[in-house]
């Protein structure tokens, strides 16, 4: 037996153990490595926790990913909790694991409504501070936080969440105060700490007509405006049935033809029944759990699984469509039992959004995207 065949023999024993034998047997010749088969295209990252920089979950960080953005290790409540307090243990360690292992790395997020202490809005008797005390507090933080990381984060997430489903401004204690100007100044606070660094307008559900228009006009509006503005981050926070692989495809070429870069930042399919219509990620939502919002808890069925597989090759083949428009693809989490959405909008739900399963496995839907990348023509 050859060293080549025993190599082969290895691996259609480790897809057996983990259920995936024909699929694996099926694509004996596919390269292993989401990073290999989609450098070509655009980087594919994942997002990241403060305990996946060293043993399991750090070898399939570097094995599959050429690129990481912090889940939260970077929002402003864990980096900067009290007006003259930085928090960096966390946020240096990812920035050192990923510069080790040559990896891109994006922030997120410098400007958000959620995840901000509420002294950064308040005065010392309660009340909004002034337009010119929030700003200076806008620009020490950004200042501050993409100044310790110039020329290592190679982007950030400047602006997160705007905008609201029907694409007017999200009444946020940063407009409350500021007005929509807060946007444009977050970009060049961005700017003034990091010249070369990517900086990218972040949103959920910015497929969809209405919110896409209001994205559009933002946009255009800050590039009007010479705002240095780089891209627009399409989180994709997806279901089995929506987006459809039409207004995707029409999403993303919208965004494209503003002369920025698309990215897509947080990518994970979900698979279990929506508590709300239209949710996407609005964490201001949440529900009761009920039996029937968590129908999976012991397994995922096969056909289900089978599901998701084609969703997500239906997905990454759109973004080989647009390969031309689009900078990276990010999953949103490394691993299942690591995603946010066992999480909302109801505490203790068995979710199965990603690539790998609990084990750290590979589900079919990794198969499915390996097999749609490598015959994607070059």
């Amino acid at each position: 037996i050859t060293r080549l065949n025993m190599q082969k023999l290895l691996i259609l024993s480790l897809a057996a153990t983990s259920g995936l034998a024909a699929i694996a047997s099926s694509h004996s010749n596919t390269p292993a490595s989401l990073k290999e088969v989609y450098a070509p295209f655009f980087t594919v990252g994942a997002a990241v926790k403060e305990t996946h920089f060293e043993g399991r979950e750090a070898d399939l960080l570097i094995s599959q990913y050429n690129s990481i953005t912090p889940e939260n290790l970077l929002k402003w409540e864990k980096v900067h909790p009290t007006e003259n307090v930085f928090f960096w243990d966390h946020a240096d360690a990812m920035v050192e694991f990923g510069t080790r292992n040559g990896l891109e790395i994006f922030g997120h997020t410098l400007i958000w409504h959620n995840q901000t202490p509420e002294w950064v809005f308040k005065d010392a008797e309660g009340n909004d501070v002034s337009p010119e005390l929030l700003l200076e507090r806008m620009r020490n933080h950004i200042h501050t936080v993409v100044g310790r990381y110039k020329g290592r984060i190679h982007g950030w997430d400047v602006v997160n969440e705007a905008l609201n489903e029907d694409g007017s401004m999200r009444e946020s204690a940063f407009y409350r105060i500021l007005g929509e100007d807060y946007i444009a100044k977050a970009f060049i606070f961005a700017h003034e700490a990091d010249p070369d660094a990517q900086l990218i307008y972040n949103d959920f559900n910015i497929e969809n007509p209405e919110k896409r228009a209001g994205t559009v006009r933002l946009i255009r509006k800050l590039l009007d405006q010479g705002i240095p503005i780089s891209g627009v981050g399409i989180q994709e926070h997806v279901r089995l049935d929506w987006p459809s692989r039409e207004l995707l495809s029409e999403a993303i070429s919208e965004y494209a033809a503003l002369g920025i870069k698309v990215m897509i930042t947080e990518l994970d399919v979900d698979v279990l029944p929506s508590a709300f219509d239209n949710q996407g990620a609005d964490l201001s939502l949440h529900a009761e759990l009920r039996d029937e919002l968590n129908p999976y808890a012991n397994g995922l069925p096969e056909d289900v699984q089978q599901a998701l597989a084609k969703r997500y090759g239906e997905l990454f083949s759109v973004y080989l469509e647009h390969a031309d428009a689009i900078a990276r693809v990010t999953l949103w989490g490394l691993h299942d039992g690591g995603s946010w959405l066992n999480h909302w909008p109801m505490r203790g739900r068995t979710s199965y959004p990603l690539l790998h399963d609990r084990n750290m496995e590979p589900k079919p839907a990794f198969f499915k995207i390996l097999e749609v990348g490598t015959h994607h023509p070059r």
